[in-house]
């Protein structure tokens, strides 16, 4: 029975990310990059071919600790893309700089199929991982908060931290708590012992972490109908974006937004 996951590809293995040599070869990808944005190709295009290069999966930079993939299969495309712009300040004007780390905007229109031919197919792959598991989950979990906190108004119900609890609850079989008790123990500490001071890597590779187990725990039908309830409660907070933003098919990275299956 085809899922969503397999669907969209989810979980399928890439090439490594972190690699023994990959510091010596995302050195190599720099160097071209400082030669080529806004030179030979705009800035934008030599972004995109350094992502469809770069090999690591984390680094230290700057007195800043840069996580680009999460779990090992999820690319967080503008937080590589806005490490790379640090390597070509001179190349990128403010405007167009600001409208990448804020927005998630190109300069220039790029479908879809044309993203995905300029980052390769792989690190595309991963960074649909990333825009359904991590973006999508989370306006799926306020969808769900949502939905509790309408009711208990409903009901007369003084709004309180249950409504996340219940959400949870709804969406994966147990609480918010309970979940990431489970998650940082299976970590084995690698991300601390405290929900409350995870950090914003944690805290994404805990939002993977619970899609992963809803794709697993719910039948297909479910699951698509439960991502679909993401995706529109997206449309919806997009619906208050500026209209280039809401235009622009890559927006924050918000891609292929009609792939999931009928159900």
């Amino acid at each position: 029975m085809t899922t969503v996951a397999d669907e969209v590809g989810f979980l399928v293995a890439s090439p490594h990310l972190d690699n023994h040599d990959s510091t010596v070869a995302s050195l190599r990808v720099i160097d071209r990059l400082r030669t080529t944005a806004g030179r030979t190709e705009p800035w934008y295009r030599a972004i995109l071919r350094a992502i469809s290069q770069w090999t690591l999966a984390s680094e230290d930079v700057a007195h800043r600790r840069w996580h680009y993939v999460i779990a090992g299969e999820a690319l967080d495309w503008i937080t590589l893309a806005h490490r790379l712009t640090t390597e070509i300040p001179d190349a990128i004007p403010t405007a167009e700089l600001n409208a990448l780390l804020f927005r998630g905007r190109l300069p220039r229109d790029i479908d879809p199929e044309q993203f995905r031919s300029s980052i390769g197919p792989y690190r595309y792959t991963a960074h649909l991982n990333f825009w359904y598991g991590v973006t999508v989950e989370e306006a799926l979990q306020l969808a769900v908060e949502d939905t509790i906190r309408k009711n208990r108004r409903a009901l007369c119900y003084q709004d309180n931290e249950t409504v996340v609890q219940e959400a949870y609850r709804h969406l994966y079989g147990a609480t918010q708590s309970e979940l990431a008790d489970q998650f940082l123990s299976v970590s084995s500490g690698q991300w601390g012992n405290d929900l409350n001071e995870l950090s914003l890597t944690a805290y994404q590779e805990f939002t993977y972490w619970l899609f992963k187990k809803r794709v697993h725990k719910w039948h297909p039908a479910r699951v698509a109908s439960d991502t679909r309830r993401g995706l529109e409660k997206l449309r919806v907070l997009q619906s208050g974006a500026e209209p280039d933003q809401r235009e622009n098919p890559i927006a924050s990275g918000y891609v292929i937004q009609g792939s999931l299956p009928p159900g």
